[in-house]
């Protein structure tokens, strides 16, 4: 996603701490060198992280306040819903902390990009990432008129409607998400039965954590085996899916090759 600039303003923070695993690998693509000392422990994690290597030259940190404290930051980054009583703790030790929102949309990608440039006095490296994301998401905007139907069902029976990041991510690759037309325009439980029915040519899933889960157990039943058996094709949702960043590029690109996979199937 292009090298971070090699020097900052004077009035930039300079012992920036990450505590989020958005806003990590927003802060490791824009920040300057060396002006990043520390991110979350799940910016390493592979399954979460589409900056997992990159995170190992930092030091890792846990979110918890006596850590944060310790390292004598300028500016922390937090998420919405991160350790909150950390945040108030470090907002009454007198530490700056800026919240980031979660991004449910591709539209709001740039304005946080936007946004994270300016905490980090680095305008310039965020106004050509954004760039460089806007010209590449434009190129995906136009796609077949006939789409094929596809199913985001994850742990629980989780879905994800049109009005979400993983569901606008799905549409500009040229799918129609069932789950919208079954009434989850956001997001929310889908019955098995409801699944069936729709009787989607894709169903997209997460990939297990390797450990027995209850919550998982639905992502293995009969019925999914069936449809993804039956289906041309099915594709799996990655670290380049958890969060607005311009990765998300990737996990559309796989999806517009998904689609090409089906289309050509059907010929």
């Amino acid at each position: 996603m292009g090298a971070p600039a090699i020097c900052f303003a004077v009035d930039a923070p300079k012992r920036v701490v990450s505590m989020n695993l958005c806003t990590d690998q927003l802060a490791m693509l824009i920040g300057a060198k060396g002006q990043v000392i520390s991110v979350s422990q799940l910016a390493s994690d592979p399954r979460s992280s589409a900056m997992a290597e990159q995170a190992t030259g930092y030091i890792t940190n846990h979110g918890r306040a006596e850590e944060i404290y310790l390292m004598q930051p300028d500016l922390v980054l937090a998420g919405t819903y991160t350790a909150r009583a950390t945040v108030r703790m470090l907002e009454r030790l007198g530490i700056n902390v800026v919240t980031f929102d979660i991004i449910n949309s591709l539209e709001a990608i740039p304005e946080q990009m936007t946004q994270m440039g300016h905490v980090l006095g680095q305008e310039a490296t965020a106004a050509r990432l954004v760039a460089q994301f806007k010209a590449t998401l434009a190129a995906y905007e136009t796609v077949a008129e006939n789409r094929p139907t596809a199913a985001l069902y994850h742990a629980n029976g989780y879905t994800s409607g049109d009005r979400s990041l993983a569901g606008e991510i799905l549409t500009i690759a040229g799918f129609e998400n069932v789950a919208a037309s079954a009434g989850y325009a956001g997001g929310g439980v889908m019955p098995l039965e409801v699944l069936a029915m729709a009787q989607p040519q894709a169903v997209i899933q997460s990939a297990p954590y390797g450990h027995g889960s209850r919550a998982e157990e639905i992502m293995n039943h009969p019925v999914v085996a069936a449809l993804r058996a039956h289906g041309e094709a099915g594709g799996l949702t990655d670290h380049d899916w958890v969060c607005g960043t311009p990765f998300v590029l990737q996990a559309i690109a796989d999806m517009t090759d998904l689609r090409t996979r089906i289309e050509g199937a059907a010929e």
